[in-house]
């Protein structure tokens, strides 16, 4: 397949991003101009969190294959002594998925792993303060790059539809790469999500949150 057609599409998603950019600027203004923001702020994470309960579901179901081929593999293995390297990467394919699409639902949940020592000692306001900072300091910077540095090796690998490299394996290791940018477009929506949220707290627009608690039913907007 010609290589320029996957370079033409990279080429839009490009744009499409860069189009996409000043909707990470709405938080700080929301922090200036709350009464101005606030519908288009809530607009944005309702729609953010809509695709992020896909992502949900996807990261559900990718752990269920992940039972079903982890639990084929071990009784074909010592019930049958018999071991194929497509069922192998049909395991790691699973847990790649449910992994990196479900990175963004927990974000939205406050299930990631923190190292909170100082951060509860500021108090709500604080620590939404906090959170934007992480946000635009660590999280967007990262996941930018990631999208930036992997554009070149996407495009030869669906260029070529690359393919495992065992002869017995399957033929869909540009699908497999694909979740890496996909997990950093995932954070960066649903960390704009976030910033929303933070700053519409901030601003009275929004109930406050125990920080500390974990499950998305409290967290959402």
């Amino acid at each position: 397949m010609d290589p320029q057609l996957f370079l033409t599409l990279g080429g839009w998603l490009k744009w499409a991003g860069f189009i996409c950019l000043p909707l990470f600027i709405i938080p700080l203004i929301t922090l200036i101009l709350p009464d101005l923001t606030e519908g288009l702020s809530k607009g944005l994470v309702s729609i953010i969190e809509k695709i992020t309960n896909v992502a949900l579901v996807i990261s559900i179901s990718a752990s269920i294959l992940l039972l079903f081929f982890q639990l084929t593999s071990v009784i074909a293995a010592y019930a049958f002594g018999l071991s194929w390297t497509w069922l192998t990467e049909l395991v790691i394919y699973a847990f790649a998925t449910m992994f990196m699409v479900g990175a963004a639902v927990a974000l939205r949940d406050n299930a990631h792993v923190r190292v909170d020592i100082l951060r509860p000692k500021f108090g709500s306001k604080g620590m939404d303060w906090i959170e934007l900072a992480g946000l635009y300091l660590l999280l967007f910077p990262i996941c930018i790059r990631i999208l930036e540095t992997g554009e070149q090796g996407l495009t030869r690998t669906w260029a070529i539809f690359e393919g495992s490299r065992e002869s017995d394996g399957l033929p869909i290791m540009f699908v497999f790469k694909t979740l890496v940018p996909l997990f950093a477009v995932l954070m960066l929506s649903q960390g704009l999500a976030e910033a929303l949220k933070a700053s519409l707290r901030l601003t009275g627009k929004l109930e406050d949150i125990d920080h500390t608690q974990s499950g998305g039913g409290e967290y959402g907007a």
